[in-house]
């Protein structure tokens, strides 16, 4: 038996034995609601509830792999077949199943952004669309254009006078091109990441016997950081547990900040309303920050117009006021920052359990030129994207064309690698193939020019040998990679480095034993980083090397001692978030989270006047969101 009220405390002890009916987890920074959601699992499984018929949504695999992990742990393992998982690994499994019902085959391919921005490059070619217009959009920022568009249920119209009002002149052809995307690919059993949730969340809604089938399956579901769901995934859970009202949702209205990806807050906020009768439980007691710190963001979150309102508290001991350092320009500021990281040093701080935290990436230009000066390493969150890579692209298309025959871009990619074949010698063996019946096993059955012969002789001898029947997923990786190798090398001149990330991609394809399996996960979950990218959240990082990050990526991190630099007005808040009221908000509770990162010791830090040359202006105020913060809980500090 498990002693509940010896491991939680009251607040997640109530949550935790809480029994049926809709509950709503105000959890707050670094209140335990990991801990929390964990033993819920587990309580449930111990009392007997059937574990796949428990649901448990997070925003990534690996949390959902960690929960249940640590579930297993508390229990048996039982706990390790609870369903667990992301919402569009979830849809992705539930539309493997019911895929026919919407007119798709259950081989669909999983396309990612960057063949979403192929696709739209090509048709848009194809429509003639933009020709020779430079004012017209690029294919990323159109594919932004489409994926807000669905994310924040809005119209495409909507998004382009909201978001991108320079591009009203193209709306009619933005709204043919959007049409023609879609279109290609319904035919050709392709869906990007945002259709996971869009089909699946039109299965739910139009076929009313799938969805009483799904929801029965799963009596009891929870979801954590519900603060960052968009529309579509709150209609998803509302249309799940609508019937039972066995819900629970966890997380933190005070620090939804993703609105940019469609993130709404008022999903959060509204909860109560959209299932009566709510129980409202708030997770107050921080295991994280010293009182100091938890004072200071206490008071910044007061600041909110529309919150739940919870006031953090811990037991921690001790702690310095956070403080409010003003430098005389930009050049101060880093300099401020290298002298105090030395200083830390000296007292036995590692240089990882340091964080400096910044509202956008360009913030940090001049202290990355300073660090170096100074000899002090650093790793700063992005920057090169494993799966963003061409080779790593090319490798997997030939994966993708063994899964799904129709995967015309991947045909397209394919095709393109050969010597002498451009965009029209590409479109048209690929039509070709098409008349022989699609697939590689058509190939051989091409008629081909001359010049063509020798390269398309290798790639017939490489399908030639590929058995998905009887070779393992690494043992296919191996053979492309073969043919592959003497192409990387002709066209990549930093070929060494981009051979040892086809080495890492090798080694992650021989935990895998179905290619469905490997290929959805590298289009949902991919690795984040090439083996000589930077750091990005979730991967291990030396000892040795100090944290530079935007806020966005340091959610759900901490470190012992955080700055955040260029609060000042103008830059954080952003100047162009200060007349919109949504966005102001927005901006406060990222303030709020970035200062909930820090365990013992938090700087602000700010230039005392900077010029804004967008506007004309001269920046000399700190954020509005510290200018009338009690001396008693922020210490104000100039070095001019």
């Amino acid at each position: 038996m498990i002693d509940y009220k010896k491991h939680l405390n009251t607040s997640q002890y109530e949550a935790v034995k809480f029994d049926k009916g809709p509950l709503l987890v105000i959890a707050g920074a670094g209140s335990g609601k990991t801990r929390t959601l964990t033993y819920r699992v587990a309580r449930l499984v111990d009392e007997g509830v059937p574990p796949k018929s428990i649901l448990l949504l997070t925003f990534t695999r690996k949390a959902s792999h960690e929960m249940l992990q640590r579930a297993s742990n508390l229990l048996d393992d039982r706990c390790e077949n609870v369903s667990g998982g992301t919402f569009h690994s979830f849809a992705n499994t539930m539309l493997r199943r019911y895929a026919g019902y919407l007119g798709y085959n259950s081989s669909f391919t999983i396309i990612d952004r960057a063949d979403m921005e192929n696709l739209i490059a090509t048709l848009k070619k194809e429509m003639r669309l933009g020709e020779k217009d430079r004012s017209f959009p690029k294919k990323n920022t159109m594919a932004s254009l489409f994926s807000r568009s669905i994310n924040k249920v809005k119209p495409l119209e909507d998004i382009i006078y909201d978001d991108y009002p320079h591009f009203t002149t193209h709306m009619d052809a933005l709204g043919q091109l959007y049409a023609a995307y879609d279109t290609h690919k319904n035919r050709h059993n392709l869906m990007d990441y945002d259709d996971l949730l869009v089909n699946f969340h039109r299965l739910l809604k139009e076929f009313p016997d799938i969805r009483q089938e799904i929801a029965s399956t799963f009596k009891f579901v929870m979801v954590d950081e519900y603060q960052d769901t968009n529309q579509i995934q709150a209609d998803i859970i509302y249309l799940l547990s609508g019937e039972h009202g066995n819900i629970m949702v966890v997380g933190d209205d005070s620090q939804s900040i993703y609105a940019f990806r469609g993130a709404e807050i008022r999903n959060i906020l509204s909860f109560p309303d959209c299932f009566p009768g709510t129980t409202v439980i708030r997770l107050e007691e921080n295991y994280r920050s010293v009182q100091p710190i938890l004072h200071l963001t206490n008071q910044i979150i007061d600041q909110a117009a529309y919150k739940y309102t919870k006031t953090l508290f811990s037991r921690k001991k001790g702690g310095s006021c956070p403080c409010l350092m003003r430098t005389s320009d930009e050049n101060s500021q880093s300099r401020f920052i290298v002298d105090k990281i030395r200083d830390l040093s000296l007292q036995g701080v590692r240089l990882n359990r340091i964080a400096v935290l910044f509202r956008a990436g360009f913030h940090s230009f001049d202290l990355e030129i300073e660090l170096g000066r100074e000899g002090i390493p650093f790793v700063k969150v992005g920057g090169f994207k494993f799966m963003d890579s061409a080779h790593i692209k090319d490798v997997l298309a030939h994966l993708k064309v063994i899964h799904n025959p129709d995967d015309s871009i991947s045909w397209y990619r394919i095709l393109l690698l050969l010597e002498k074949v451009g965009p029209k010698g590409a479109a048209q063996m690929f039509n070709d193939l098409q008349k022989k019946g699609g697939g590689y096993q058509g190939l051989a059955q091409v008629k081909l020019r001359p010049a063509l012969a020798g390269s398309v002789e290798r790639l017939k001898s490489l399908f030639s040998v590929l058995t998905p029947e009887t070779m393992t997923i690494a043992a296919l990786g191996e053979r492309i990679v073969d043919y592959y190798l003497p192409i990387l090398k002709n066209r990549f001149d930093d070929h060494p480095r981009r051979e040892r990330d086809l080495e890492q991609l090798l080694s992650i394809m021989e935990r895998y034993g179905d290619l469905e399996a490997f290929l959805t996960d590298m289009a949902i979950e991919p690795p984040s980083a090439s083996i000589e990218g930077t750091f990005s959240t979730g991967e291990s990082i030396d000892e040795s090397r100090l944290t530079l990050s935007t806020i966005h990526s340091a959610k759900g991190l901490e470190w012992h001692t955080v700055f955040i630099i260029w609060t000042l007005d103008g830059r954080f808040p952003a100047m162009r978030s200060l007349h919109k009221e949504d966005e102001i908000e927005e901006e406060l509770r990222l303030m709020y989270v970035a200062a909930t990162r820090a365990e013992e010791n938090l700087f602000f830090v700010c230039p005392g006047q900077a010029y804004d040359r967008a506007t004309g202006l001269i920046l000399n105020r700190p954020s509005r969101f510290l200018e009338h913060i009690p001396e008693d809980a922020l210490d104000i500090r100039y070095t001019f």
